[in-house]
C-alpha cells in the first residue's frame, strides 16, 4: 500500500477524517458530543483543514490523521456558533459548558496536539510515528519551539510511541471533573522541545 503524508484534506476527506477522528475518540467525547450523527456533523463542520497533517493511500482515502493547535487556530475546535447549529441552543450551551474542561492556554511558542487518529485497516504500518514525526517537522519549520500533547494516563500504547519519539512527561493531573463527564481522570503533559 502506498501512503502519500499530506498538509491539509481535500474537501472530499473531510467527512472521512472526520469518522477517523469520532472513532479515536468518541469513546471519550460521546458522552458531551454524541449522539453519533450529531458528533459527526459537527466534527466534520468545525474541521479545519490548515491544522492536520493527513495519511491517504493512493485512492484518496484517509488512513490517518494528526490535528495540531497553534495560536492561530485548530483542528476540532467550534465556536458557539456551530454548537448552536447542530445541537441547538440548550444543547449547546452545556456542551460549551462541558467542553471548556478540556480547554487549556497553549504556550505561544508550542504546537500542540489535537488529536492523532490511524484508521483500523492501517495499524502496524507505522503511520501514527510518521504522522507524529511529520508534525515535528512542520512545527520546526514553523518556527516553534516544540510540540506538547496530552496523552490518557491509562493509555499505554500512546504512552510508548510518545516515549519512543522523545516525548517527555512535564506534567500530570487528576481532573475528578473530566472522569465524570469525559471517562477518564488521570492526564500526561508531554512535550518535545528542540
Amino acid at each position: 500500500m502506498n501512503v502519500v503524508l499530506r498538509h491539509g484534506l481535500e474537501p472530499a476527506q473531510r467527512r472521512q477524517a472526520a469518522r477517523l477522528y469520532w472513532r479515536a475518540f468518541g469513546g471519550k467525547l460521546g458522552r458531551v458530543i454524541g449522539p453519533e450523527p450529531k458528533a459527526l456533523a459537527y466534527i466534520e463542520r468545525v474541521i479545519d483543514p490548515r491544522h492536520v497533517i493527513a495519511a491517504s493511500d493512493d485512492g484518496g482515502r484517509v488512513l490517518g490523521v494528526i490535528g495540531f493547535r497553534t495560536r492561530d487556530g485548530s483542528f476540532v475546535a467550534g465556536t458557539r456558533a456551530d454548537l448552536v447549529a447542530v445541537y441547538g441552543s440548550f444543547g449547546a450551551f452545556w456542551r460549551r459548558l462541558a467542553l471548556s474542561v478540556l480547554a487549556q492556554d497553549l504556550p505561544i511558542e508550542m504546537v500542540s496536539v489535537d488529536g492523532l487518529a490511524v484508521a483500523e485497516r492501517a495499524r502496524g504500518l507505522g503511520l501514527g510515528a510518521a504522522l507524529m514525526r511529520a508534525l515535528c517537522d512542520e512545527a520546526a519549520r514553523q518556527g516553534y519551539a516544540g510540540v506538547r500533547l496530552d496523552v490518557v494516563g491509562e493509555n499505554l500504547r500512546a504512552r510508548a510511541l510518545y516515549d519512543r519519539l522523545g516525548f517527555a512527561v512535564t506534567g500530570r493531573a487528576d481532573r475528578w471533573l473530566t472522569a465524570v463527564m469525559f471517562g477518564y481522570r488521570t492526564v500526561l503533559a508531554m512535550e518535545r522541545r528542540w
